[in-house]
């Protein structure tokens, strides 16, 4: 008897795990790749002039990549297989190797961004202030304006949170004080006590008239969230979308995700950071130990720029919109902003060559003087960044990275462990955060620069993923960071050059992810 029940519980789970839409994703993704490939090999053993057209197709694909105008490691990662499985290698970077969305969606959210050039136009007042105060910082919110299209701000505030829970509070505030309008954007979404208070609010807001619209990535929610939950969303009366939907064999354009994280509120509040929506952000629940993030909220003018970044992509996918004007900030707030120092949120994407996430982390390194201190849960970084990092310490700058200690994904955590020999020996400080797992994402400079916001130091985020992050010179937040760095050196373990050794099997295998670095 007992040990039918238990049959029958095994039974049971084994069907429920089955029926994960993640399960189903990834059986349609294997069984569409293992298809292919025997297709591939069956039609080459009957066929020899076949066989010899895909060699050459995939010679030809190597001959591309080399000549490419792209990053070296992810040329690499890619010629390596390809050479390795010369049969099918070439097609399975014709399938997979795209680094922008399916061509529909592509087109859609170019013809959208192309409008902030129009939509975001920069007060050279501002601009020339800046240039009066530091001239060096003034030519990277001329960068961050002229190649990412963000202009920076005066009249913006911010303050900074060194927690999920820190923040969790103000963000339900404001969510609760909206009046006319929320939009919020996020990677992952999970459903439990942070989610659930949230939509509660954005259901109440929504009753009351507040017009609510609600963003998430198909990918990042894929095992978190039912199938099509934008629909259960527009039944409490919230606007939604799914981005980039997952669509097996009919599209294979996977790659790019929505990885930002934003929330406006009446165009003169916006919050952003490391968080997503699930409560282990919050630490109502416990993964990877005391999980520690990093949150903004800006205030002002500058929150404009957050407004545009989510209408720009609210719009390629569901067209709601023919103007602007009706989100700007002093639409709903009359009286003139006040904030001190200056403020330039600013997004990223894969559609263009201008890898602008790190390219500010590029330019902040490049101009430290006394100090930069970075928070990063993952460092797969490429050539250019390495460089970077260690002749700043090598001219004497104090370079301080902080890392996780306890690991959410094994693999990685080992691939990131790879780059610390060479930065520890150029003078770098490397700190692991011993309570936990670190998934802030931040930058500060010698007590006037700052960077929060969604950008990992690794390949995805800086090539792959639709990202954004807020550029700060003197303001408020800058200081609080630094509060908050200096106290997370102390919980932390200092990784010396005896730490970086390890055996040769964590060796070899840590050769070979660096490999493939550029496709995790």
């Amino acid at each position: 008897m007992r040990l039918t029940k238990n049959l029958a519980k095994l039974i049971s789970k084994t069907l429920k795990f089955l029926q994960r839409r993640l399960v189903i994703v990834v059986v349609l993704i294997l069984a569409q790749t293992l298809w292919m490939t025997w297709v591939v090999s069956a039609i080459g053993e009957y066929s020899k002039l076949f066989q010899t057209i895909l060699e050459l197709f995939s010679l030809v694909v190597v001959i591309y990549l080399v000549n490419k105008d792209d990053n070296p490691a992810y040329k690499l990662a890619w010629t390596i297989p390809i050479l390795i499985f010369p049969l099918f290698g070439g097609l399975l970077y014709l399938v997979l190797g795209n680094k922008q969305p399916a061509r529909k969606l592509r087109l859609r959210l170019e013809e959208s961004i192309a409008e902030k050039d129009f939509l975001l136009g920069q007060d050279y007042g501002v601009l020339e202030n800046l240039k009066k105060e530091d001239e060096q910082v003034s030519t990277q919110a001329r960068y961050i304006d002229q190649c990412g299209g963000y202009p920076i701000y005066q009249n913006s505030d911010t303050k900074y949170y060194d927690s999920g829970e820190a923040m969790f509070g103000d963000l339900l505030d404001s969510l609760r004080g909206a009046k006319h309008y929320i939009f919020m954007e996020f990677f992952i979404v999970s459903q439990g006590y942070m989610w659930d208070t949230i939509l509660e609010i954005l259901k109440e807001r929504a009753n009351d008239g507040v017009e609510v619209r609600f963003m998430y990535d198909d990918v990042g929610c894929v095992d978190l969230l039912p199938y099509k939950y934008y629909k259960q969303l527009e039944k409490f009366g919230i606007m939604s979308v799914a981005f980039n939907s997952i669509k097996p064999f009919v599209s294979t354009a996977w790659n790019n995700r929505d990885h930002r994280k934003v929330v406006v509120v009446d165009g003169h509040t916006a919050y952003t950071g490391g968080l997503n929506l699930s409560d282990e952000y919050i630490n109502r629940v416990e993964r990877f130990g005391y999980w520690k993030d990093a949150g903004l909220r800006v205030t002002g003018d500058a929150v404009w720029n957050f407004t545009v970044m989510f209408l720009q992509v609210w719009n390629a996918i569901r067209k709601t919109d023919e103007g602007y004007g009706a989100f700007l900030p002093h639409r709903h707030h009359q009286e003139q902003f006040e904030g001190k120092g200056y403020v330039q949120p600013y997004a990223d994407n894969p559609l263009d060559r201008e890898t602008v996430g790190e390219n500010v982390y590029l330019n902040i390194i490049n101009a430290s003087v006394h100090y930069v201190y970075m928070y990063t849960p993952y460092l797969i970084i490429d050539n250019e960044m390495i460089t970077a990092l260690c002749l700043a310490a090598k001219r004497g700058v104090d370079v301080r990275i902080v890392t996780p200690a306890i690991p959410d994904k094994k693999a990685v955590f080992l691939l990131t462990q790879s780059y610390y020999n060479q930065l520890v020996e150029a003078g770098i400080q490397i700190y692991q955060f011993t309570p936990g797992f670190i998934h802030a994402k931040c930058f500060l400079c010698d007590d006037k620069i700052a960077t929060v916001g969604t950008i990992n130091m690794d390949f995805r985020s800086l090539y792959l993923h639709f990202e954004n992050g807020v550029f700060m010179y003197k303001s408020q937040a800058v200081m609080q960071l630094k509060e908050d760095m200096l106290r997370t050196f102390k919980k932390s373990q200092h990784i010396t050059k005896q730490l970086c050794e390890g055996s040769l099997p964590k060796r070899l295998a840590q050769s070979i992810l660096r490999l493939l670095a550029p496709l995790l």
